[in-house]
């Protein structure tokens, strides 16, 4: 049961509801993470604004699982691993490349170094080295690749620390850490 409150359409204000209601309307569905934001209107507004503008970038929307599912398994988020390893197997991901992501790389060699620096930049908080810039680059990703990559990265760790500091209930074919 969630340590935080999750809203339903039920106990939701004004604002709530139609942010919900949105959601709702674009995915067909309301996650529970999503409603754990929603006690912050403002909160949930801005990840979502973050959300859909990053989603726009050159990242493919597999490197961009790829990544999510990676940090979900090194932050130990069991919601996001859950829900990122669904949203993967929409994206393409095979079983075998969800199973290198949450090892911290990938079949594909390019998406193998965006994993490996979105995992170094949470284990060294931000402070990565010189030569894993150099390896993105030779890798092909350009300055504003690399931007988005942190970009996610950032956004990751958000959802995983919502997810664990809320304990949400998972709402999506639980996948076990």
């Amino acid at each position: 049961m969630s340590r935080i409150n999750v809203i339903e359409q039920h106990n939701a204000n004004a604002e709530q509801k139609a942010l919900l209601d949105a959601i709702q309307g674009q995915l067909g569905m309301v996650p529970n993470f999503l409603k754990v934001f929603a006690n912050s209107p403002v909160a949930l507004q801005a990840f979502l604004g973050l959300h859909g503008v990053a989603n726009a970038g050159n990242l493919t929307p597999q490197t961009r699982e790829r990544i999510a599912l990676a940090l979900a398994q090194q932050n130990t988020c069991e919601y996001c691993l859950s829900a990122h390893t669904a949203i993967g197997r929409k994206a393409g991901l095979t079983g075998d490349e969800i199973a290198a992501a949450r090892a911290g790389s990938s079949e594909d060699a390019k998406a193998a170094v965006a994993v490996k620096l979105a995992r170094s930049l949470v284990e060294h908080k931000g402070d990565i080295t010189t030569a894993e810039l150099i390896e993105a680059r030779e890798a092909g990703y350009s300055d504003a690749d690399i931007v988005e990559i942190i970009t996610h990265v950032g956004m990751n760790l958000l959802t995983n620390i919502l997810g664990k500091a809320s304990r949400v209930d998972i709402d999506f074919p639980k996948v076990a850490l």
